[in-house]
């Protein structure tokens, strides 16, 4: 052991500790972070247009302050944008995000000094965290590799612009950037097929310990990493490869590709990361929720996602397995911002978290509401049932069947291992979807759908699709849902030969 990962130990074990204290309290530890965010936002153009200086309480913030998208941000970003300070929060942010949106393009998210360590500070926590509770830090002596955006930033207005992953890397401690792989210069790379290749060449020799990144990318690395090296498992390559951190999508449709290529299942850690703001990060290895991060800077509001009541609940008014649509309220200067992600509370004391969906990614041409949740959980099943490795999927309804008959949802997966029975596959999955949403099982039986049906993708079909679109970065994520076939029109393109 060096001495780098025996002090890591007990560190890790204070500052998890002490997370923890906070997070038991939740209520209180939300309540301090409402009182500095007003502090600060209410000398601003947003604070006097909303009296935020009036706030003492939940009660009083979602009176005053409304519920936004982006499109209602927009222009406020504008303002900033074009040279207004004293906008959103005191001075001017330090970035702006860009980020892809599914309805509103390109938006733009501001960083602020004292938002910054959000970002930062809670993977870091998520780390230690994995250290306090597995008592294995021995990855810190070897080479992480961080699969991300661009760190070269757009300086040519008076704010930074650039990718979440690319701006974060600028802000690297300097005792990680020894261990930290790939190099900028190949970090920089803007292209993604050309970054990955050189990124096997850089690494392929390295000590690799710790891997990052979203699930479908970091498959794509592996796959270039076994071609290039001639190895059977991503084991062989890296022997010493031992924690696996991902963010973005749910790993389960991805587990059994990845851990083909890996050669085994290895340990990890899953986090929310947002351009927003750092929402939660796994902090036990044999637990499915995400411990919210209650005390640096982000005030959180909850919107049931059944009814008609759109009023955020705080923390302290909140049930178990209930669907909500996320608030944030944040030191960035985000104000009653709706995200767009929905969540479940898996545990109440302290407040964990599973994402279940995103607000604006679901089916329900026939009022099915068929939501992420829903589909990966039944696409895990069918595998369980009929194995087969899935590299990349999407879901969308056929309205109008080329053939006629019955309408349906049309699954386009590519697979890496197709099942041996793809009739069997295709009925485990509708089962498995039938017993999670009793609503499309309504619509099965009483014959207003006919079971979903399957499109197979060619191999790189999803990436060449994404690329099409511009999407071909390590921070783009497939829509896993639409109510319409605006993402699966495209795909057609990429049917297997034959």
């Amino acid at each position: 052991m060096s001495l780098k990962s025996a002090i890591a130990k007990p560190y890790a074990r204070f500052v998890t500790n002490a997370v923890m204290r906070r997070a038991m309290d939740p209520v209180a530890t939300q309540q301090a972070v409402l009182q500095q965010l007003v502090r600060f936002g209410g000398d601003t153009t947003f604070g006097r247009e909303h009296r935020i200086h009036e706030v003492r309480d939940h009660q009083g913030l979602v009176q005053a302050v409304p519920l936004r998208d982006y499109e209602g941000f927009r222009p406020y970003m504008d303002r900033i944008l074009f040279g207004e300070d004293d906008v959103l929060w005191p001075g001017k942010p330090l970035y702006f995000c860009k980020t892809s949106g599914t309805t509103s393009g390109a938006k733009y998210i501001p960083i602020t000094t004292e938002s910054l360590p959000n970002h930062i500070g809670s993977a870091r926590r998520a780390l230690l965290a994995y250290i306090a509770h597995s008592g294995r830090a021995d990855f810190v002596d070897g080479k992480m590799i961080f699969l991300q955006g661009s760190p070269v930033l757009d300086r040519s207005r008076r704010i930074p612009i650039g990718r979440l992953s690319g701006i974060v890397a600028n802000h690297v401690p300097a005792y990680l950037l020894k261990n930290r792989m790939p190099s900028f210069a190949t970090n920089s790379i803007p292209d993604w097929e050309t970054k990955v290749e050189a990124i096997v060449g850089e690494t392929m020799s390295a000590d690799m310990r710790l891997i990052s990144g979203i699930p479908a990318w970091v498959q794509m690395y592996f796959e270039r990493l076994l071609a290039r090296t001639g190895k059977a498992t991503v084991q062989e390559v890296f022997p010493h490869f031992s924690l696996f951190v991902y963010g973005g999508v749910n790993y389960a449709p991805y587990r059994s590709r990845m851990e083909a290529l890996i050669g085994g299942s290895v340990p990890s850690v899953e986090l929310f990361p947002a351009s927003e703001g750092f929402i939660a990060y796994q902090d036990k290895d044999n637990d499915d929720g995400l411990l919210l991060v209650l005390d640096n800077g982000i005030y959180f509001g909850f919107v049931p996602m059944q009814g008609n009541d759109r009023r955020p609940r705080s923390i302290a008014e909140v049930e178990l397995d209930t669907q909500y649509a996320l608030v944030l309220y944040t030191n960035a200067g985000l104000w009653g911002y709706e995200i767009g992600d929905t969540v479940k509370f898996t545990s109440l004391t302290p407040p964990r978290i599973k994402v279940t969906g995103r607000t604006k990614h679901f089916t329900s041409a026939f009022g099915e509401h068929v939501i992420a949740e829903e589909v990966e959980g039944a696409l895990k099943d069918a595998i369980a049932a009929v194995p087969c490795e899935v590299a990349e999927f999407t879901v969308a309804p056929q309205l109008a069947p080329p053939n006629g008959g019955l309408p349906y949802h049309e699954w386009h997966i590519e697979f890496a291992a197709p099942p041996v029975d793809m009739p069997r596959f295709a009925a485990a999955m509708d089962e498995a979807l039938q017993k999670r949403n009793p609503y499309y099982k309504d619509l099965i039986t009483g014959k207003v759908l006919q079971p979903l049906v399957i499109a197979s993708v060619a191999r790189g079909g999803f990436a060449a699709w994404m690329k099409a679109r511009g999407m071909n970065d390590a921070q783009s994520k497939v829509p896993r849902l639409a109510n319409d076939r605006r993402y699966v029109e495209g795909l057609m393109d990429y049917r297997p030969a034959g």
